[in-house]
């Protein structure tokens, strides 16, 4: 896809999200995501060289090899949102060798999914794309319906079927967080003696966030401390909503904050706010990559190209996006891939 066509697609959202120039946090403060990435920054952290070969091993694949950035297929809904919910718009990726299909055709970096889905074809793939294993779910079959992320295995396991790297999500904020804070910290510690990267969903969760009609899991204070939180168990890449407002210390009233961070350090524009969770990141050397979302049916396409702006402007690593991709027949759902790695290539989007 050409910029012209990305201009286009972003419509009157187009000057807005592209010639957007950030007062808040400099883009001279960042760490650029570049071709040297892994040399510039991981090299002198405290990563293992198998850690780092393994790092080497997504950045140097797909069409965003060598870039600096990631484009990755993830796709464990059948467990966060049932099989149903989530392939019964297109049953062909009940099938685990099809979403994988759907990752190399769509020249993704890796592709993210569960124990089973990747285990059950790791002997045909696991050296034809990078493999993520995601640890831990939150199941959707306890009635009523509760929201913890449990272990679903070890990560001996996903390492014996060959995994590049380890996901899993902490709901921070949740009343189970400080015991699922504790397992992946040990999980990730265990990924990196064995030479896996880490991926962390970073999510924020308790309905006390959601405030006067205002849902504030998706404001830039709470996601932005919670990526704090992932890179400080040592999550080689952080995995985020974008997000849609700020001021959930505020509003909620708890914990600490700062008038600087709402005055100063971020602004209503939706790539300040992404900023915001770039610095929590330390500055950008851990990377962040913002999820996809779910599949609005016509606009996705749409949706994607410019979340994609937002996270590359703001400093951002890459995208994450499953149900768009998935949800479609596969050759569209490719299309909508390269569309968004077509916004990592286009030079005429940079930093703001």
């Amino acid at each position: 896809m050409s910029y012209n066509k990305i201009v286009e697609l972003l419509g009157e959202d187009a000057d807005r999200l592209l010639n957007h120039k950030s007062e808040t946090i400099s883009k001279d403060m960042l760490h650029r995501r570049n071709p040297e990435i892994i040399s510039d920054v991981y090299e002198n952290s405290n990563r293992n060289p198998q850690v780092l070969k393994s790092l080497a091993s997504i950045l140097g694949h797909g069409r965003l090899a060598n870039t600096g950035y990631v484009s990755i297929l993830p796709v464990d809904q059948g467990i966060e949102h049932t099989a149903g919910a989530s392939f019964a718009p297109n049953p062909l990726y009940f099938d685990p060798e099809n979403i994988i299909k759907l990752a190399i055709e769509g020249g993704c970096n890796a592709v993210a999914s569960t124990f089973g889905c990747l285990g059950i074809m790791s002997r045909k793939y696991a050296h034809k794309i990078p493999f993520i294993v995601k640890i831990n779910h939150n199941e959707l079959m306890t009635y009523p319906n509760t929201y913890d992320q449990i272990m679903f295995g070890t990560v001996d396991e996903a390492w014996n079927l060959g995994a590049t790297a380890v996901g899993a999500t902490i709901y921070y904020g949740s009343a189970e967080s400080n015991r699922q804070i504790v397992e992946v910290a040990e999980s990730f510690e265990r990924a990196h003696e064995l030479g896996m990267v880490t991926v962390l969903w970073c999510y924020v969760r308790n309905q006390a966030f959601k405030k006067d009609g205002v849902d504030y899991h998706v404001s830039a204070d709470l996601t932005g401390q919670a990526n704090h939180l992932g890179v400080t168990i040592q999550a080689d890449i952080i995995k985020q909503k974008l997000p849609e407002n700020n001021g959930g210390f505020t509003a909620v009233n708890f914990a600490k904050t700062h008038p600087k961070v709402y005055d100063e350090l971020t602004s209503d524009h939706p790539i300040d706010l992404c900023r915001y969770q770039v610095a929590n990141c330390y500055m950008g050397r851990i990377g962040l990559i913002n999820s996809g979302g779910a599949s609005s049916g016509a606009s996705d396409l749409i949706e994607a190209v410019k979340t994609a702006v937002i996270n590359k402007r703001a400093g951002g690593m890459g995208l994450i996006s499953g149900r768009k991709a998935f949800q479609r027949p596969m050759k569209e759902g490719v299309e909508l891939l390269n569309a968004i790695q077509d916004v990592y290539l286009a030079s005429e989007i940079d930093l703001a």
